[in-house]
Protein backbone atom coordinates (compact mmCIF):
# COMPACT_ATOMS: atom_id res chain seq x y z
CA UNK A 1 0.00 0.00 0.00
CA UNK A 2 1.34 3.51 -0.77
CA UNK A 3 0.33 7.13 -0.31
CA UNK A 4 1.03 10.60 -0.07
CA UNK A 5 0.60 11.99 3.26
CA UNK A 6 1.24 15.78 4.57
CA UNK A 7 2.65 16.01 7.67
CA UNK A 8 1.69 19.69 9.13
CA UNK A 9 3.60 20.58 12.14
CA UNK A 10 5.41 24.14 13.18
CA UNK A 11 8.07 21.92 14.90
CA UNK A 12 10.97 20.61 12.82
CA UNK A 13 11.66 17.79 15.37
CA UNK A 14 8.44 16.84 14.72
CA UNK A 15 8.00 16.59 11.31
CA UNK A 16 11.43 14.81 10.82
CA UNK A 17 10.28 12.16 13.10
CA UNK A 18 6.88 11.47 11.41
CA UNK A 19 8.83 11.50 8.19
CA UNK A 20 10.82 8.92 8.99
CA UNK A 21 8.37 6.75 10.26
CA UNK A 22 6.00 7.09 7.23
CA UNK A 23 9.17 6.95 4.62
CA UNK A 24 9.98 3.35 6.17
CA UNK A 25 6.41 2.24 5.41
CA UNK A 26 7.09 3.07 1.75
CA UNK A 27 4.73 6.04 1.88
CA UNK A 28 5.42 9.25 -0.26
CA UNK A 29 5.84 12.46 2.55
CA UNK A 30 5.12 16.10 1.73
CA UNK A 31 5.39 18.44 4.89
CA UNK A 32 4.31 21.82 5.65
CA UNK A 33 5.17 23.74 8.67
CA UNK A 34 2.26 26.00 9.13
CA UNK A 35 -1.85 25.68 8.24
CA UNK A 36 -1.48 28.36 5.45
CA UNK A 37 1.14 26.18 3.52
CA UNK A 38 -1.10 23.03 4.10
CA UNK A 39 -4.01 24.86 2.65
CA UNK A 40 -1.91 25.74 -0.21
CA UNK A 41 -0.34 22.33 -0.88
CA UNK A 42 -4.06 20.58 -0.70
CA UNK A 43 -5.00 22.91 -3.37
CA UNK A 44 -2.65 22.55 -5.94
CA UNK A 45 -1.66 18.51 -5.38
CA UNK A 46 -3.23 15.20 -4.74
CA UNK A 47 -3.04 14.26 -1.06
CA UNK A 48 -4.47 11.06 0.94
CA UNK A 49 -3.69 11.56 4.16
CA UNK A 50 -3.37 14.51 6.61
CA UNK A 51 -1.01 14.41 10.17
CA UNK A 52 -2.11 17.83 11.34
CA UNK A 53 -0.80 19.54 14.47
CA UNK A 54 -3.14 21.55 16.14
CA UNK A 55 -0.55 24.22 18.46
CA UNK A 56 0.66 26.43 15.51
CA UNK A 57 0.96 29.97 14.37
CA UNK A 58 -1.35 31.95 12.70
CA UNK A 59 -4.41 29.43 11.87
CA UNK A 60 -4.23 26.32 14.62
CA UNK A 61 -5.11 22.96 13.37
CA UNK A 62 -9.01 23.30 14.29
CA UNK A 63 -9.10 26.10 11.70
CA UNK A 64 -7.52 24.38 9.06
CA UNK A 65 -9.17 21.29 9.72
CA UNK A 66 -12.78 23.13 9.03
CA UNK A 67 -11.53 24.75 6.07
CA UNK A 68 -10.36 21.70 4.47
CA UNK A 69 -13.85 19.81 5.29
CA UNK A 70 -15.36 23.38 3.83
CA UNK A 71 -13.45 23.19 0.57
CA UNK A 72 -15.49 20.77 -1.85
CA UNK A 73 -12.23 19.76 -3.34
CA UNK A 74 -10.50 18.75 0.07
CA UNK A 75 -13.17 17.37 1.87
CA UNK A 76 -13.10 14.11 1.22
CA UNK A 77 -9.15 13.63 2.62
CA UNK A 78 -8.81 11.90 5.93
CA UNK A 79 -7.43 14.19 8.53
CA UNK A 80 -5.76 13.00 11.81
CA UNK A 81 -4.99 15.35 14.02
CA UNK A 82 -1.61 15.04 16.55
CA UNK A 83 -1.22 16.92 19.29
CA UNK A 84 0.25 17.27 22.73
CA UNK A 85 -3.20 18.30 23.98
CA UNK A 86 -5.25 15.61 25.67
CA UNK A 87 -8.06 16.34 26.84
CA UNK A 88 -11.49 14.83 26.35
CA UNK A 89 -12.65 18.43 24.78
CA UNK A 90 -9.88 18.97 22.81
CA UNK A 91 -11.10 15.42 20.93
CA UNK A 92 -13.80 16.22 20.49
CA UNK A 93 -13.35 19.42 18.90
CA UNK A 94 -11.27 18.38 16.45
CA UNK A 95 -13.89 15.53 15.48
CA UNK A 96 -16.62 18.17 15.04
CA UNK A 97 -14.35 19.64 12.79
CA UNK A 98 -14.10 17.28 10.64
CA UNK A 99 -11.15 15.07 11.77
CA UNK A 100 -11.04 11.84 11.42
CA UNK A 101 -8.58 10.62 14.22
CA UNK A 102 -7.28 12.11 16.84
CA UNK A 103 -3.57 10.84 18.38
CA UNK A 104 -1.66 12.68 21.24
CA UNK A 105 1.78 12.74 21.30
CA UNK A 106 4.12 10.70 21.98
CA UNK A 107 2.17 8.97 19.44
CA UNK A 108 2.15 5.07 19.31
CA UNK A 109 4.04 3.74 16.17
CA UNK A 110 1.65 0.35 16.35
CA UNK A 111 -1.55 3.11 16.39
CA UNK A 112 -0.10 5.40 14.00
CA UNK A 113 0.31 2.86 11.25
CA UNK A 114 -2.36 0.73 11.82
CA UNK A 115 -4.37 4.36 11.61
CA UNK A 116 -3.07 5.70 8.79
CA UNK A 117 -3.29 2.21 6.81
CA UNK A 118 -7.07 2.14 7.92
CA UNK A 119 -7.86 5.76 6.39
CA UNK A 120 -5.38 5.14 3.17
CA UNK A 121 -7.74 2.10 2.29
CA UNK A 122 -10.84 4.06 3.13
CA UNK A 123 -9.82 6.53 0.90
CA UNK A 124 -8.84 4.58 -1.95
CA UNK A 125 -12.44 3.41 -2.24
CA UNK A 126 -14.08 6.43 -1.67
CA UNK A 127 -11.79 8.07 -4.67
CA UNK A 128 -12.55 5.30 -7.48
CA UNK A 129 -16.35 5.22 -6.15
CA UNK A 130 -16.15 9.56 -6.23
CA UNK A 131 -14.87 9.55 -9.66
CA UNK A 132 -17.61 7.19 -11.13
CA UNK A 133 -20.23 9.03 -9.73
CA UNK A 134 -18.26 12.72 -11.58
CA UNK A 135 -17.78 10.88 -14.76
CA UNK A 136 -21.57 10.17 -14.91
CA UNK A 137 -22.38 13.50 -14.20
CA UNK A 138 -19.84 14.52 -16.61
CA UNK A 139 -21.85 12.30 -19.23
CA UNK A 140 -25.36 13.51 -17.84
CA UNK A 141 -26.33 10.40 -17.01
CA UNK A 142 -27.04 11.61 -13.27
CA UNK A 143 -27.58 14.86 -11.65
CA UNK A 144 -25.00 14.27 -9.23
CA UNK A 145 -25.06 13.55 -5.14
CA UNK A 146 -26.73 15.71 -2.97
CA UNK A 147 -24.72 16.82 -0.24
CA UNK A 148 -27.83 16.47 2.23
CA UNK A 149 -27.06 13.05 4.46
CA UNK A 150 -30.30 13.60 6.50
CA UNK A 151 -30.15 14.58 10.06
CA UNK A 152 -32.49 11.07 11.24
CA UNK A 153 -31.05 9.37 13.76
CA UNK A 154 -28.41 6.24 12.73
CA UNK A 155 -29.15 2.50 12.96
CA UNK A 156 -26.59 1.26 15.30
CA UNK A 157 -25.93 -2.90 16.97
CA UNK A 158 -24.38 -2.40 19.82
CA UNK A 159 -22.54 -5.91 20.93
CA UNK A 160 -21.84 -5.55 24.38
CA UNK A 161 -21.47 -8.60 26.56
CA UNK A 162 -22.66 -6.53 30.17
CA UNK A 163 -26.50 -4.93 30.61
CA UNK A 164 -24.76 -2.03 32.47
CA UNK A 165 -22.38 -0.93 29.68
CA UNK A 166 -25.18 -1.78 26.98
CA UNK A 167 -27.39 0.97 28.83
CA UNK A 168 -24.77 3.65 29.32
CA UNK A 169 -23.82 3.49 25.61
CA UNK A 170 -27.33 3.34 24.34
CA UNK A 171 -28.61 6.20 26.72
CA UNK A 172 -24.87 8.14 25.17
CA UNK A 173 -26.13 7.26 21.62
CA UNK A 174 -29.86 8.14 21.71
CA UNK A 175 -29.59 11.63 20.70
CA UNK A 176 -28.20 10.34 17.47
CA UNK A 177 -29.02 6.88 16.99
CA UNK A 178 -31.52 3.95 17.34
CA UNK A 179 -29.30 1.34 19.21
CA UNK A 180 -29.68 -2.25 19.12
CA UNK A 181 -28.47 -4.00 22.02
CA UNK A 182 -26.78 -7.43 21.57
CA UNK A 183 -24.98 -9.71 24.08
CA UNK A 184 -24.61 -12.60 22.17
CA UNK A 185 -21.75 -11.74 19.28
CA UNK A 186 -23.72 -15.18 17.13
CA UNK A 187 -26.87 -13.92 17.70
CA UNK A 188 -25.53 -10.22 16.44
CA UNK A 189 -23.60 -11.78 13.33
CA UNK A 190 -26.96 -12.92 12.14
CA UNK A 191 -28.71 -9.53 13.59
CA UNK A 192 -26.57 -7.29 11.13
CA UNK A 193 -26.72 -9.60 8.45
CA UNK A 194 -30.28 -9.33 8.26
CA UNK A 195 -30.89 -5.79 8.89
CA UNK A 196 -29.70 -2.57 7.17
CA UNK A 197 -26.94 -1.05 10.07
CA UNK A 198 -25.47 2.01 9.56
CA UNK A 199 -22.65 1.28 12.23
CA UNK A 200 -21.74 -1.30 14.63
CA UNK A 201 -20.52 -0.73 18.46
CA UNK A 202 -18.59 -4.28 19.56
CA UNK A 203 -17.16 -3.26 22.98
CA UNK A 204 -14.25 -5.90 23.82
CA UNK A 205 -15.20 -6.89 27.07
CA UNK A 206 -16.50 -10.63 26.61
CA UNK A 207 -14.89 -12.68 29.42
CA UNK A 208 -15.09 -16.42 27.06
CA UNK A 209 -15.53 -14.41 23.50
CA UNK A 210 -12.56 -13.14 21.66
CA UNK A 211 -14.41 -9.72 20.38
CA UNK A 212 -12.21 -10.08 16.52
CA UNK A 213 -13.61 -13.07 15.76
CA UNK A 214 -16.71 -11.30 15.08
CA UNK A 215 -15.32 -7.95 13.90
CA UNK A 216 -13.63 -10.62 11.80
CA UNK A 217 -17.29 -12.66 10.81
CA UNK A 218 -18.95 -9.03 9.91
CA UNK A 219 -15.91 -8.61 7.54
CA UNK A 220 -16.16 -11.63 5.55
CA UNK A 221 -19.97 -11.27 4.72
CA UNK A 222 -20.49 -9.64 1.23
CA UNK A 223 -23.28 -7.05 2.15
CA UNK A 224 -21.45 -6.06 5.40
CA UNK A 225 -17.60 -5.17 3.37
CA UNK A 226 -18.43 -1.46 3.84
CA UNK A 227 -20.07 -1.24 7.55
CA UNK A 228 -18.67 0.39 9.66
CA UNK A 229 -17.55 -1.15 12.62
CA UNK A 230 -16.39 0.81 16.24
CA UNK A 231 -14.35 -1.38 18.18
CA UNK A 232 -14.32 -0.46 22.45
CA UNK A 233 -11.29 -1.71 23.77
CA UNK A 234 -9.38 -1.26 27.05
CA UNK A 235 -6.48 1.44 27.79
CA UNK A 236 -2.66 0.01 26.96
CA UNK A 237 -4.60 -3.16 24.83
CA UNK A 238 -2.64 -2.25 21.64
CA UNK A 239 -2.06 -5.54 20.15
CA UNK A 240 -5.54 -5.98 19.89
CA UNK A 241 -6.15 -2.33 18.01
CA UNK A 242 -3.48 -2.97 15.80
CA UNK A 243 -4.82 -6.66 15.00
CA UNK A 244 -8.47 -4.80 14.80
CA UNK A 245 -7.31 -2.16 12.37
CA UNK A 246 -5.96 -4.92 9.83
CA UNK A 247 -9.14 -6.77 10.06
CA UNK A 248 -10.57 -4.16 8.95
CA UNK A 249 -12.30 -2.80 11.77
CA UNK A 250 -13.21 1.36 11.23
CA UNK A 251 -12.80 3.24 14.34
CA UNK A 252 -11.48 2.34 17.95
CA UNK A 253 -12.63 3.84 21.47
CA UNK A 254 -10.56 3.59 24.95
CA UNK A 255 -12.27 3.40 28.23
CA UNK A 256 -13.50 4.95 30.08
CA UNK A 257 -15.60 6.10 27.23
CA UNK A 258 -16.44 9.90 27.08
CA UNK A 259 -19.60 10.55 25.48
CA UNK A 260 -18.94 13.64 23.72
CA UNK A 261 -16.54 11.74 22.17
CA UNK A 262 -18.50 8.55 21.40
CA UNK A 263 -21.17 10.86 19.99
CA UNK A 264 -18.57 12.24 17.66
CA UNK A 265 -16.62 9.48 16.58
CA UNK A 266 -20.45 7.16 15.80
CA UNK A 267 -22.16 10.73 13.99
CA UNK A 268 -18.14 10.97 11.37
CA UNK A 269 -18.72 6.82 11.07
CA UNK A 270 -22.76 7.27 10.23
CA UNK A 271 -22.56 9.75 8.09
CA UNK A 272 -19.49 8.20 5.73
CA UNK A 273 -21.51 5.53 5.67
CA UNK A 274 -24.67 7.28 4.27
CA UNK A 275 -22.07 8.80 1.80
CA UNK A 276 -20.54 5.91 0.39
CA UNK A 277 -23.96 4.07 0.08
CA UNK A 278 -25.20 7.65 -1.99
CA UNK A 279 -22.01 6.83 -4.23
CA UNK A 280 -23.03 2.93 -4.95
CA UNK A 281 -25.77 3.97 -5.63
CA UNK A 282 -24.85 6.16 -7.90
CA UNK A 283 -22.65 3.83 -9.57
CA UNK A 284 -25.62 1.24 -10.02
CA UNK A 285 -27.27 3.95 -11.82
CA UNK A 286 -25.16 4.53 -13.90
CA UNK A 287 -24.06 1.42 -15.04
CA UNK A 288 -28.26 0.59 -15.31
CA UNK A 289 -28.65 3.89 -17.87
CA UNK A 290 -25.71 3.59 -19.73
CA UNK A 291 -27.87 0.25 -21.31
CA UNK A 292 -31.29 1.49 -20.64
CA UNK A 293 -32.76 3.66 -23.71
CA UNK A 294 -34.29 6.77 -21.63
CA UNK A 295 -37.21 7.27 -23.88
CA UNK A 296 -38.38 3.60 -23.80
CA UNK A 297 -37.37 2.43 -20.42
CA UNK A 298 -36.30 -1.03 -22.33
CA UNK A 299 -32.93 -1.86 -22.95
CA UNK A 300 -30.63 0.16 -25.56
CA UNK A 301 -28.60 -1.05 -28.54
CA UNK A 302 -25.18 -1.21 -26.33
CA UNK A 303 -26.65 -3.60 -23.79
CA UNK A 304 -27.71 -6.20 -26.99
CA UNK A 305 -24.27 -5.49 -28.85
CA UNK A 306 -22.66 -7.15 -25.95
CA UNK A 307 -25.38 -9.21 -24.20
CA UNK A 308 -26.66 -10.88 -28.02
CA UNK A 309 -23.23 -13.07 -28.13
CA UNK A 310 -23.45 -14.37 -24.40
CA UNK A 311 -27.07 -15.70 -25.50
CA UNK A 312 -26.16 -17.61 -28.76
CA UNK A 313 -23.19 -18.78 -27.31
CA UNK A 314 -25.06 -20.39 -24.45
CA UNK A 315 -27.84 -21.35 -27.05
CA UNK A 316 -25.06 -22.84 -29.34
CA UNK A 317 -23.69 -24.75 -26.60
CA UNK A 318 -26.76 -26.62 -25.13
CA UNK A 319 -27.84 -27.49 -28.67
CA UNK A 320 -31.12 -24.88 -27.81
CA UNK A 321 -33.41 -22.72 -30.21
CA UNK A 322 -32.97 -19.29 -30.09
CA UNK A 323 -34.72 -16.64 -32.31
CA UNK A 324 -34.86 -12.99 -33.29
CA UNK A 325 -37.37 -10.17 -34.09
CA UNK A 326 -37.14 -7.14 -35.29
CA UNK A 327 -40.26 -4.94 -35.74
CA UNK A 328 -40.63 -1.58 -36.95
CA UNK A 329 -43.79 1.19 -36.24
CA UNK A 330 -45.00 1.49 -39.85
CA UNK A 331 -45.23 5.30 -41.35
CA UNK A 332 -43.68 6.75 -38.02
CA UNK A 333 -42.22 9.73 -39.63
CA UNK A 334 -45.57 10.40 -40.98
CA UNK A 335 -46.70 10.62 -37.54
CA UNK A 336 -43.53 13.07 -36.18
CA UNK A 337 -44.22 14.77 -39.04
CA UNK A 338 -47.97 15.28 -38.91
CA UNK A 339 -48.67 15.33 -34.95
CA UNK A 340 -45.16 16.50 -34.01
CA UNK A 341 -42.20 15.09 -31.81
CA UNK A 342 -43.41 14.93 -28.72
CA UNK A 343 -46.30 12.71 -30.40
CA UNK A 344 -43.95 10.98 -31.49
CA UNK A 345 -41.87 10.07 -28.66
CA UNK A 346 -45.56 8.70 -26.50
CA UNK A 347 -45.75 6.38 -29.26
CA UNK A 348 -42.59 5.19 -29.17
CA UNK A 349 -43.02 5.20 -25.05
CA UNK A 350 -46.93 3.60 -25.48
CA UNK A 351 -44.97 0.64 -28.17
CA UNK A 352 -42.62 -0.30 -25.86
CA UNK A 353 -45.32 -0.49 -22.78
CA UNK A 354 -46.80 -2.52 -25.34
CA UNK A 355 -43.64 -5.28 -26.39
CA UNK A 356 -43.38 -5.48 -22.82
CA UNK A 357 -46.77 -7.00 -22.33
CA UNK A 358 -45.95 -9.49 -25.33
CA UNK A 359 -42.67 -10.82 -24.18
CA UNK A 360 -41.73 -13.61 -21.59
CA UNK A 361 -39.99 -12.88 -18.66
CA UNK A 362 -36.59 -14.68 -20.79
CA UNK A 363 -37.00 -12.47 -23.50
CA UNK A 364 -34.95 -9.96 -24.10
CA UNK A 365 -36.77 -6.33 -25.50
CA UNK A 366 -34.27 -3.67 -26.55
CA UNK A 367 -34.98 -0.92 -28.44
CA UNK A 368 -32.77 -0.96 -31.31
CA UNK A 369 -32.88 2.65 -32.79
CA UNK A 370 -35.02 5.29 -34.06
CA UNK A 371 -38.85 3.18 -34.71
CA UNK A 372 -36.89 -0.27 -34.20
CA UNK A 373 -36.84 -2.62 -31.78
CA UNK A 374 -35.43 -6.00 -31.35
CA UNK A 375 -36.49 -9.09 -28.88
CA UNK A 376 -34.25 -11.67 -28.35
CA UNK A 377 -35.95 -15.09 -27.67
CA UNK A 378 -34.29 -18.00 -25.94
CA UNK A 379 -35.28 -21.64 -26.15
CA UNK A 380 -37.80 -20.81 -29.01
CA UNK A 381 -38.05 -22.27 -32.16
CA UNK A 382 -38.42 -20.48 -35.82
CA UNK A 383 -42.50 -20.89 -35.74
CA UNK A 384 -43.01 -20.28 -32.23
CA UNK A 385 -41.11 -16.84 -32.73
CA UNK A 386 -43.48 -15.89 -35.65
CA UNK A 387 -46.71 -16.51 -33.19
CA UNK A 388 -44.74 -14.27 -30.52
CA UNK A 389 -44.25 -11.98 -33.32
CA UNK A 390 -47.91 -12.25 -34.57
CA UNK A 391 -49.39 -11.45 -31.13
CA UNK A 392 -47.31 -8.28 -31.01
CA UNK A 393 -48.58 -7.27 -34.42
CA UNK A 394 -51.97 -7.69 -33.18
CA UNK A 395 -51.22 -6.15 -29.62
CA UNK A 396 -50.28 -2.66 -31.68
CA UNK A 397 -52.92 -3.20 -34.36
CA UNK A 398 -56.22 -3.70 -32.06
CA UNK A 399 -56.08 -0.69 -30.10
CA UNK A 400 -55.20 3.13 -30.67
CA UNK A 401 -52.50 4.94 -29.64
CA UNK A 402 -53.68 7.95 -27.23
CA UNK A 403 -51.74 11.30 -27.60
CA UNK A 404 -51.03 12.41 -23.61
CA UNK A 405 -52.58 15.78 -23.42
CA UNK A 406 -54.81 15.74 -26.65
CA UNK A 407 -58.13 13.85 -27.82
CA UNK A 408 -56.04 12.65 -30.52
CA UNK A 409 -56.18 8.49 -31.27
CA UNK A 410 -53.64 7.35 -33.88
CA UNK A 411 -53.71 3.83 -35.42
CA UNK A 412 -50.52 2.78 -35.43
CA UNK A 413 -49.40 -0.42 -36.91
CA UNK A 414 -45.86 -2.33 -37.24
CA UNK A 415 -44.07 -4.88 -39.32
CA UNK A 416 -41.60 -7.57 -37.84
CA UNK A 417 -39.37 -9.73 -39.55
CA UNK A 418 -37.98 -13.07 -37.46
CA UNK A 419 -35.36 -15.53 -37.83
CA UNK A 420 -33.50 -18.62 -35.95
CA UNK A 421 -29.99 -19.76 -35.29
CA UNK A 422 -28.30 -21.79 -37.35
CA UNK A 423 -27.69 -25.87 -36.31
CA UNK A 424 -24.22 -24.85 -37.11
CA UNK A 425 -23.85 -21.68 -35.19
CA UNK A 426 -24.12 -17.97 -35.97
CA UNK A 427 -23.17 -15.04 -35.09
CA UNK A 428 -25.44 -11.95 -34.03
CA UNK A 429 -24.44 -10.06 -36.84
CA UNK A 430 -25.83 -12.69 -39.26
CA UNK A 431 -28.94 -13.18 -37.40
CA UNK A 432 -29.84 -9.83 -37.06
CA UNK A 433 -28.81 -9.48 -40.84
CA UNK A 434 -31.08 -12.38 -41.73
CA UNK A 435 -34.27 -11.10 -39.70
CA UNK A 436 -33.69 -7.30 -41.29
CA UNK A 437 -33.83 -8.90 -44.35
CA UNK A 438 -37.21 -10.14 -43.22
CA UNK A 439 -38.10 -6.90 -41.58
CA UNK A 440 -37.55 -5.72 -45.38
CA UNK A 441 -39.94 -8.29 -46.91
CA UNK A 442 -42.74 -7.22 -44.97
CA UNK A 443 -42.14 -3.64 -45.40
CA UNK A 444 -42.22 -4.30 -49.17
CA UNK A 445 -45.21 -6.92 -49.05
CA UNK A 446 -47.48 -4.34 -47.98
CA UNK A 447 -45.95 -3.79 -43.61
CA UNK A 448 -48.28 -4.93 -40.47
CA UNK A 449 -47.41 -8.06 -41.11
CA UNK A 450 -44.96 -10.89 -40.14
CA UNK A 451 -42.55 -12.55 -42.59
CA UNK A 452 -39.90 -15.32 -41.07
CA UNK A 453 -36.66 -15.50 -42.56
CA UNK A 454 -35.96 -18.82 -45.10
CA UNK A 455 -34.26 -21.31 -42.82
Amino acid sequence: MTARILVVDDIPANVKLLEARLLAEYFDVLTAENGYEALSICERTQVDLILLDIMMPGIDGFEVCERLKANPRTAHIPVVMVTALDQPSDRVRGLKAGADDFLTKPVNDLQLMSRVKSLVRLKTLTDELRMRATTARAISLEEGLDSNLGDEPGDVLLVDGRASSQERIARALKPIADVTSISDPQAALFQAAESNYELVIVNANFTDYDPLRLCSQLRSLERMRFLPILLIAEQGDDSMIVRAMDLGVTDYLIRPIDPNELIARSLTQIRRKRCNDRLRASVRQTIELAVTDGLTGLHNRRYLDNHMKLLIDRATARGRPLSVCITDIDRFKLVNDTHGHDAGDAVLREFANRVRSAVRGADLACRYGGEEFVLVMPDTPADLAAGVAERLRMIVEREPFRIPGTDALLQITASMGTASILPEGDSPDALLKRADTALYEAKRSGRNRVVAAAA
